[in-house]
């Protein structure tokens, strides 16, 4: 899926928010890896990644060239600086009308706008794709990210008391919520 436009950033600087592409395998690879460093609200941590940048090139043209997926990155001074992604949630007629959410943000960019965009983004595509609905887990824990979701319109529909294990605290809360398109 395609999808491209410019932001400025509340601190001024211009951002790309655009499909990945095969060229970018090797910095979203490394984006990936280094986010998932940064904090332990993210799925999986940076030593649980077995792609290459030839597997992540692959995986980027893949979702760029799908009519119902989409890889977003977030370009500031030419560095990945998040990505995010929609997903179906399976081809069965039941439930092919739900994508699944993914973000992650280099920390050095928080606050800046970006996982918004990257979200607004994200919600665009679901729509252009044919979603009727979106959905995502966010440790409980993760306010900010839960106040986000809130602002852009998702609601929370459950919670898994261990939905996550970490390796840093034990178990952690994980609240489902979802986004009526």
């Amino acid at each position: 899926m395609r999808y491209s436009k410019r932001i400025t950033l509340k601190d001024g600087r211009p951002c790309t928010m655009r499909n990945g592409t095969e060229q970018d395998g090797k910095a979203a690879l490394d984006n990936f890896v280094l986010a998932h460093r940064q904090t332990d609200y993210l799925l999986s941590y940076p030593d649980e990644s077995d792609k290459t940048a030839e597997q992540e090139a692959q995986f980027l043209k893949d979702k760029a060239d799908s009519p119902d997926e989409a890889e977003i990155l977030a370009i500031v001074n030419g560095a990945v600086a998040g990505t995010a992604g929609i997903n179906p949630v399976g081809s069965r007629y039941k439930i092919r009308h739900r994508a699944e959410f993914g973000i992650s943000v280099d920390k050095a960019y928080w606050g800046l706008g970006i996982g918004r965009a990257l979200l607004e983004a994200c919600i665009a595509c679901a729509k252009e794709a044919g979603y009727e609905q979106m959905e995502l887990e966010v440790v409980a824990e993760n306010r900010r990210a839960i106040e986000l979701y809130k602002k852009a319109g998702f609601v929370e529909f459950g919670r898994n008391p261990k939905g996550f294990k970490s390796r840093l605290s034990g178990y952690q809360e994980v609240v489902y919520m979802m986004l009526e398109l």
